[in-house]
């Protein structure tokens, strides 16, 4: 049984394919097309999943999108009603696309497949939708480690649905409860992400970030103006302050006048008080949430928790909420956003739709396969790249390689590191990393302004051995990323926030990948047991995927090494 997941039109498009209830390969269009957080027909991923997946087009059985066009759009001719006059401009803008393409969603999806795979198969009969949160649902539950959990999916908006309790067990999903548009916890933190100065649906992660430089002085502000947080879990957003309902803009003057200042200009000097902003909707954020995490503690009386939709890579917010000891074990979908939804969409359609059991074996404690479902690249492909970018280059075995790269790494370099299968979701986990020393002082300034060309306040994150995760760090052990953790010592200093935080990667003994042995040979040399690791692109980009696009990187930046593989490239 083949089922092809899709998500597309928003941001970050995505495929899945997935054989008898597997994730057998997951890739995110902009890996491929370049062009950072594409939301078009993911063609180009579908095509690389079939390929890896040694699949024929003749061999699916289903392809699920991953939300109901025709329920979005009542929600946005309802919305628009509600505004008149207010929307029409708003209105005007977005029927066009609705009409032509998006409301006719089968037939656009069938036309895709036609053009790019075959004319022959009628791939109509064989086209379903999942509602969008279900999908993100389905992504938490299906592929975590637990039988039994209570699911809370939360982001800007799907359909109606803004947040959602589910109750999961086996291979069945029972809604519980919902909040509807336009009570949005994701679209009020995308709001104050705007407000900073970054962009929606991309720079949350940099309002994360910027918290900790900040005073959260504007918290009553929030509380008593734009969102009322009620003890039953649920919250009301003011609507007098936002835009988002009604026209292309998300926030009006009188967000502006209450804290008596205009929203910054993108890349310009963060002055303050955008600081305080930042740390003041953090803190909101993590009210608000925590309140949700209590009421689906008690509606569901479960100990596992699962957590997906864009809310839920705030690992800041996760940090916080697994501090709280609500829930005995947490698990968070690494590739929690629409990405992650191509995924859910084709395993709620398995194990909803056609009721086949969730049996299959876990994969160290989850179904993820470490988040490494995209494509990997043979030695010929590696060597082809190489010559054609005329770049000399050593091959070294294994243990030449990792004493090689351990002693650039304790002499300052920085190393481009390009392994095996790509990530899926938004975060590199050793496969697609630029690494470095994580006791340098000036390594996250060298790091930010000379290889990833970003702001000089983002943090990095380290990539520590599971076994002395308790030694260096008090939180939760996350192998994808999920939790801020606090750092015990003070010798880490390019993996140390200004909060004495880090956001931290843990890597097991059963991880056989080559990434593993580099930091038990640093260890051995420097008595640290981590690595910085941080995603392979610059700022604006995706994470690299080729050989090719690693090739590129490295040369337009100030890194040191680049290793393909085995290939040992130094400039």
């Amino acid at each position: 049984m083949i089922i092809i997941g899709i998500s597309a039109f928003y941001h970050d498009s995505a495929c899945a394919l997935i054989r008898n209830g597997r994730i057998i390969c997951a890739i995110q269009e902009e890996r491929i097309t370049r062009k950072k957080n594409d939301n078009s027909f993911p063609i180009n991923a579908l095509i690389e999943c079939l390929n890896y997946s040694n699949v024929m087009s003749k061999d699916i059985d289903y392809i699920v999108f991953y939300e109901k066009p025709f329920l979005k759009f009542d929600r946005i001719i309802e919305c628009h009603i509600k505004e008149v006059p207010f929307g029409l401009q708003s209105f005007l803008s977005s029927m066009p696309l609705w009409m032509s393409k998006k409301i006719f969603m089968k037939s656009l999806i069938e036309k895709e497949f036609k053009k790019h795979l075959s004319k022959k198969i009628n791939w109509k009969e064989k086209i379903l939708f999942s509602e969008h949160h279900l999908s993100h649902a389905a992504s938490a539950f299906f592929p975590s480690p637990f039988d039994k959990a209570a699911i809370v999916t939360i982001d800007g908006v799907g359909e109606w649905t803004t947040t959602s309790i589910y109750k999961g067990k086996k291979n069945q999903i029972e809604p519980l409860e919902e909040m509807k548009f336009p009570f949005s916890l994701g679209l009020l933190y995308s709001a104050f992400t705007f407000f900073c100065g970054f962009k929606i649906n991309s720079g949350e992660y940099k309002l994360m970030g910027l918290a900790p430089y900040g005073k959260p002085r504007f918290v009553k502000i929030i509380e008593e103006n734009i969102v009322k947080i009620n003890s039953d879990g649920n919250f009301e957003l003011n609507m007098d302050y936002f835009s988002f309902h009604r026209k292309n803009y998300m926030i009006n003057n009188k967000f502006f006048k209450l804290f008596n200042c205009k929203p910054r200009e993108p890349e310009s000097k963060i002055d303050a008080i955008y600081m305080d902003i930042a740390a003041s909707i953090q803190k909101v954020t993590e009210k608000i949430y925590l309140n949700i995490i209590l009421k689906a503690k008690k509606i569901t009386q479960e100990e596992n928790l699962c957590l997906a939709g864009g809310v839920a890579l705030n690992c800041v917010a996760n940090g916080y909420l697994y501090n709280k000891k609500i829930f005995k074990n947490i698990w968070v979908q690494p590739a929690a956003g629409d990405a992650g939804s191509a995924i859910g969409a084709a395993l709620s359609f398995y194990h909803l739709g056609l009721k086949k059991p969730n049996t299959n074996l876990r994969n160290d404690s989850d179904k993820m396969q470490n988040s490494l479902l995209g494509q990997s690249f043979k030695k010929e492909n590696y060597l082809n790249a190489l010559r054609k970018e005329k770049l000399p280059y050593n091959y070294y075995n294994d243990k030449d390689l990792f004493d090689v790269i351990a002693q650039d790494l304790i002499n300052q370099k920085i190393i481009g590191w390009f392994q095996g299968r790509m990530e899926f979701g938004p975060r590199a986990l050793g496969n697609r990393s630029i690494i470095a020393d994580p006791r340098s002082k000036e390594m996250q300034n060298e790091l930010n302004l000379k290889i990833k060309f970003r702001e000089s306040f983002r943090p990095f994150a380290p990539i520590v051995l599971e076994e002395v995760f308790n030694d260096w760090f008090d939180g939760k052990k996350s192998k994808y990323m999920s939790f801020v953790s606090n750092v015990k010592r003070n010798n880490v200093h390019a993996v140390t926030h200004i909060d004495s935080t880090s956001r931290v990667q843990t890597i097991s003994k059963n991880d056989k990948r080559k990434i593993r042995r580099l930091i038990e040979i640093f260890y051995k040399k420097t008595d640290i047991p981590m690595l910085i690791n941080t995603s392979f692109n610059i700022r604006g980009e995706p994470i690299v995927y080729s050989p090719y696009d690693a090739i590129k990187c490295f040369k337009k930046t100030n890194m040191d090494v680049l290793v393909l593989g085995n290939f040992y490239i130094k400039k």
